[in-house]
């Protein structure tokens, strides 16, 4: 397994069953979840960095706003996943801010020295949430590379191709993935517009190099998508 690839493993790790609070002895009776509704904001830019948080359901959004008010997404992530990382290595106010997407999200927050004395106690554990914090890094420095350098067809198929990585699951030759994105969501994640996104992956599937529907993206044979 390539160096890529064991972080795009540990990426897929449920880190709310292992870092919760609520799972932990001693702590269930004190420790409290954030529950919000569709399109409630958990932070703001500007907003100290205070917590780190935990996914136990539903989905969020990362992103920040133009100067002129249009929404940047920099991320999506679901359950199991955590966010607002940067505030463990040294982040004092959000740069960006994060956004349910579901009625039903349940958030677990952490406040940073609840995170560090988990991190203290497991070594391995401390490497791994610092080699996700560098992950994420690299990923946002390859998007940015993206949006400047490839077209709008290389940016969607590099964007299928890394979800394969992240959260693919091998099915003989093909790879399935469950797909929790809108064309609306893969538009603002990729620099183009929802059409755009309706058109290639139709293209795409008329090749037969990946099949989809609202629950799932097939890819035929990702070492040669």
């Amino acid at each position: 397994m390539s160096n890529q690839s064991k972080f795009w493993y540990f990426e897929e790790v449920d880190l709310y069953e292992v870092l919760c609070p609520h799972k932990m002895a001693g702590a269930m009776e004190t420790h409290t979840f954030a529950h919000y509704k569709k399109d409630e904001y958990i932070y703001f830019p500007e907003d100290a960095s205070n917590y780190v948080y935990l996914i136990a359901g539903g989905r969020i959004k990362i992103g920040n706003y133009t100067e002129d008010g249009k929404e940047n997404i920099k991320a999506i992530l679901s359950q199991g996943e955590i966010f607002g990382e940067l505030a463990l290595v040294g982040e004092e106010k959000r740069t960006d801010f994060a956004k349910s997407m579901d009625d039903d999200t349940s958030i677990c927050p952490m406040t940073i020295g609840q995170m560090q004395e988990l991190m203290l106690a497991n070594k391995q554990l401390s490497l791994k949430i610092y080699k996700l914090i560098g992950f994420r890094i690299k990923k946002l420095e390859r998007r940015i590379e993206s949006l400047v350098f490839k077209d709008a067809k290389s940016r969607i198929v590099d964007f299928i191709k890394d979800l394969a990585h992240e959260k693919g699951k091998k099915v003989g030759f093909e790879t399935m993935i469950k797909n929790n994105y809108t064309h609306q969501d893969i538009a603002k994640l990729t620099g183009t517009s929802r059409q755009t996104v309706t058109t290639i992956l139709n293209e795409l599937k008329e090749q037969n190099l990946i099949n989809f529907d609202r629950r799932r993206i097939l890819i035929r044979n990702l070492d040669t998508f």
